[in-house]
């Protein structure tokens, strides 16, 4: 199993083999392409664009797909993904990346924003022209742009997806096994302020290795300042390193907080004991890694 990291600064770390880097963030910020790593493309959550322009925004009979509308419950603005103009100039975005020396694209937010969405009057018509029901045609919209997106990648191209093993067609448009024909792998956030409880990253972890078709990548939040929630944070990618995933990522505000963490498992001798009493021979090999160089 790899291990990674997901970074707000274009910069590399050793002792990780894999760096993504977030290149076009939700709030509308987009940066140049970070070479050799790995570039995460925020799609269709765009607060800049939508305070430009509010009629691009996706929308709902509880409303627009806004942070402010509580009875959304959305963490991000989500522009329609229909909205043709804006589909475009994300595309361009993607394809300006895949011309630098890059390591490949990920997209991420690139679905509907939830089940009620969009009900402008566009989708509504593409809709009833489809011949589809709601759902199927929701799912051929999204299967679409990221055909679309892969057309532009030459380079590895990769999404993340919504944690919910269950329901993510109905809710986001997201049809995973026709989404698999495109990709390279999977990429799952299951983003926690902590790990102190630390069972259901495993039951996830578990349940998108058995039902995706291409490899998963599994993300973990490792902005943890505290001996306790890096301690609770390495255990648990001790876990789910049991699993048949590719790589597990963690997300980090900057280089010294990923050092922070290797610092950690090489030079605590609880846990490095702790990794031997169980036998997590993969985790003890990484840090076994990470003690040649921290």
């Amino acid at each position: 199993m790899k291990v990674g990291l997901v970074t707000y600064t274009p910069e590399k770390v050793e002792g990780f083999d894999l760096h993504v880097y977030y290149s076009k963030w939700a709030d509308g910020q987009v940066f140049p392409a970070a070479k050799g790593m790995q570039n995460d493309v925020t799609v269709f959550c765009d607060a800049k664009a939508i305070r430009e322009d509010p009629n691009i925004v996706a929308v709902s009979n509880s409303g627009p797909a806004l942070r402010r509308n509580r009875k959304a419950n959305l963490a991000f603005d989500f522009v329609c993904p229909t909205n043709p103009e804006y589909r475009a100039k994300v595309l361009d975005y993607i394809e300006s990346l895949s011309k630098q020396n890059i390591m490949g694209v990920t997209l991420n937010l690139y679905h509907f924003p939830d089940e009620e969405f969009c009900v402008c009057p566009r989708c509504v018509e593409l809709w009833k022209q489809s011949g589809l029901n709601w759902t199927q045609w929701r799912a051929q919209t999204i299967t679409k742009f990221v055909q679309e997106a892969k057309a532009r990648v030459k380079q590895t191209f990769a999404v993340e997806i919504y944690p919910d093993p269950v329901l993510a067609k109905e809710r986001f448009g997201l049809d995973l096994n026709a989404i698999a024909e495109f990709v390279d792998y999977f990429h799952v956030p299951l983003s926690s302020r902590d790990y102190l409880t630390m069972y259901w990253v495993d039951m996830l972890a578990r349940d998108f290795v058995a039902s995706l078709k291409k490899p998963v990548v599994l993300e973990l939040s490792a902005e943890m300042p505290t001996d306790e929630k890096i301690d609770a944070l390495l255990k648990t990618v001790a876990y789910v390193s049991r699993h048949k995933l590719d790589a597990v990522l963690l997300l980090v505000h900057d280089s010294e907080n990923a050092k922070q963490i290797c610092r950690f498992a090489v030079q605590n001798s609880d846990f490095r004991e702790w990794l031997e009493k169980y036998k997590f021979e993969e985790m003890s090999r990484i840090v076994d890694d990470w003690a040649k160089i921290y």
